[in-house]
């Protein structure tokens, strides 16, 4: 049933109208209208929201939610199998980010006990800058750890 105002789902959600507007325009929620062509949502607004915050407190972009979506009626939250499967493809992401961030912690932390902040003449990482052949910035972190 569609009968909450954009405001009722502002005031459930904590987000703004504002907010409410830029995610109907993008296709993450959807809303329908009355006689007077004012916005009507359902409850399924609040659980795509909802959702959609989370997503966003790990990381996830708007048009990797968006992309998960889209499989989903249009007015209609996502089942607990639907949410499962997002869910799953969410995490593949998270553990690399996971992976990359640890091994730029480990970086940055050999980097200040060396003390020398140097990428170019660090005698570690970089000595005689023989990254350079391998591209410009900053190339140490962009390699991935092999299994």
């Amino acid at each position: 049933m569609q009968n909450m105002s954009v405001g009722q789902v502002a005031r459930r959600t904590g987000v703004a109208v504002s907010t409410l507007h830029f995610y109907e325009q993008k296709g993450l929620i959807h809303a329908s209208r009355n006689a007077g062509n004012q916005r009507r949502f359902g409850r399924d607004a609040i659980r795509r929201v909802s959702l959609i915050k989370a997503a966003q407190q790990l990381g996830i972009s708007l048009e990797e939610i968006a992309q998960a979506f889209a499989p989903l009626p249009d007015f209609a939250a996502p089942s607990a199998k639907q949410w499962q499967a997002m869910a799953s493809g969410w995490q593949v992401q998270l553990d690399a980010r996971i992976e990359k961030l640890t091994r730029l912690r480990k970086s940055l932390t050999g980097c200040i006990g060396c003390g020398c902040l140097s990428m170019a003449n660090c005698p570690l990482y970089n000595p005689d800058d023989n990254l350079a052949a391998q591209g410009p910035g900053p190339v140490i972190l962009n390699r991935t750890r092999k299994s």
